[in-house]
């Protein structure tokens, strides 16, 4: 089986490739092209040994019909300026039209082509196997590189690999040996912080991370179901109701295994969700019942700081609390500054932590920023991260795409 773009030869050939490029936009431009950047190294590869390049990626939710708001037209104009070369854009309501096919049987070795978004077809995220054969019948091998979207088995991620030979691209690659190594192998101690709003989308993981972590640090929505969960009132703090008994059961796990786990012992609260509420800093088991936690508190951001201080690798998915409201971002600004000076490996797991730590200026202090917030999240959830194998592909709780070539990088 092949693995990675090194391993075949691209020369002549019409390779199509599965990159992210689900950028945010205001008013038609692109605010952070991070994900467009992180592409390049196996676009310009492609090109430089002669393949004849067709890309292809979805931007937000369409919801399967054509919306220029959503229109990968900017995408092309970016890439075209960061390349230094022509960008086609095949423009199509249809993603793939005779017109579209017409340009990719045109397309010379050299060149890059863009499709339209993946997402204005329905059958994109259905993984209907007649729209990947559309896709599949413009080339003659398939790249993956799509990391962020790694997780959903798509028609361009997941459906197009059965009828072209399949491998991975660089970003994959080195999303792979980042997050496997940094859980697999880590230089102790290794600390991981978890954040977000429900314990129950990242009860697994967290499981998961209790059999290999030194410190496990909770911040977030989630702390105030682990807050109710040992009879804290937690005013009217977001709560996962349905998960208040699993957190209980994972502070169990948490001291059954020597695992130091720790939750904010001080909040922010603020008397309404806004900016500009009256807010008041409290200790975690005083909290009014006519307001929020929306940050850590100044407590608690010393003492993760001590933490991270004292590891060796720190794996980091998800804020400490309302980042994108100045008011609150004080707790996840003061994780991801300590991040920033730490001399130890850290891993960013993408979404809203890579998010905040742009926001922070401070990506390029972090050794690895992921590209895929749920699917580092799903990554982490292997038992056996460094040893991928096929295996994995009949596994529900993980869909790398199904991804028999990004496994066997393993």
């Amino acid at each position: 089986m092949k693995k990675t773009v090194k391993d075949i030869d691209v020369k002549g050939k019409k390779i199509i490739v599965r990159c992210d490029f689900n950028v945010p936009l205001k008013d038609g431009r692109i605010t952070d092209d991070t994900r467009i950047r992180a592409a390049l190294p196996t676009i310009n590869y492609l090109v430089e040994n002669g393949g004849a390049v067709i890309l292809m990626s979805h931007l937000g939710r369409p919801e399967g019909k054509a919306e220029p708001k959503y229109s990968l037209a900017p995408v092309a104009e970016r890439l075209a300026e960061l390349m230094e070369t022509d960008v086609i854009f095949a423009s199509s309501d249809t993603v793939v039209d005779d017109n579209v096919r017409a340009k990719a049987e045109a397309l010379k070795s050299g060149q890059v082509m863009l499709l339209e978004n993946v997402r204005f077809r329905k059958e994109e995220t259905k993984n209907n196997a007649e729209f990947a054969r559309e896709l599949a019948s413009l080339a003659e091998v398939f790249v993956n590189d799509a990391f962020g979207t790694a997780h959903r088995a798509h028609a361009s991620t997941a459906g197009i690999a059965a009828y072209l030979p399949a491998v991975s691209g660089f970003l994959i690659e080195k999303e792979i040996e980042f997050l496997g190594n940094a859980v697999e192998n880590p230089d102790r101690p290794f600390v991981a912080i978890m954040g977000g709003a429900k314990v129950g989308d990242k009860i697994s993981v967290i499981e998961n991370l209790l059999k290999k972590v030194d410190t496990l640090i909770i911040g977030g929505g989630m702390a105030y179901t682990f807050y109710k969960s040992l009879g804290y009132e937690i005013g009217t703090s977001i709560l996962d109701e349905e998960s208040i008994e699993l957190a209980a059961n994972l502070l169990k796990k948490a001291k059954e295994a020597g695992v130091k786990m720790l939750i904010p012992t001080d909040v922010v609260c603020g008397r309404e969700f806004k900016n500009d509420t009256e807010t008041l800093i409290c200790e975690s088991q005083k909290m009014p019942k006519d307001m929020m936690g929306l940050d850590i508190g100044p407590a608690t951001a010393e003492l993760y700081k001590k933490e991270i201080a004292a590891a060796k690798t720190v794996v980091w998915n998800g804020p400490m609390g309302v980042f994108e409201m100045e008011n609150f971002a004080k707790g996840t600004y003061e994780i991801a500054k300590a991040l920033s000076e730490s001399d130890a490996v850290t891993v960013i797991g993408g979404g809203d932590s890579a998010a905040a730590v742009e926001q922070f200026g401070l990506a390029d202090k972090m050794t690895h920023i992921s590209t895929g917030g749920g699917a580092s999240l799903e990554f982490l959830l292997l038992p056996e991260t460094g040893k991928c194998t096929k295996i994995y592909r009949k596994q529900k709780s993980l869909r790398l795409n199904s991804e028999l070539y990004i496994m066997e990088l393993m």
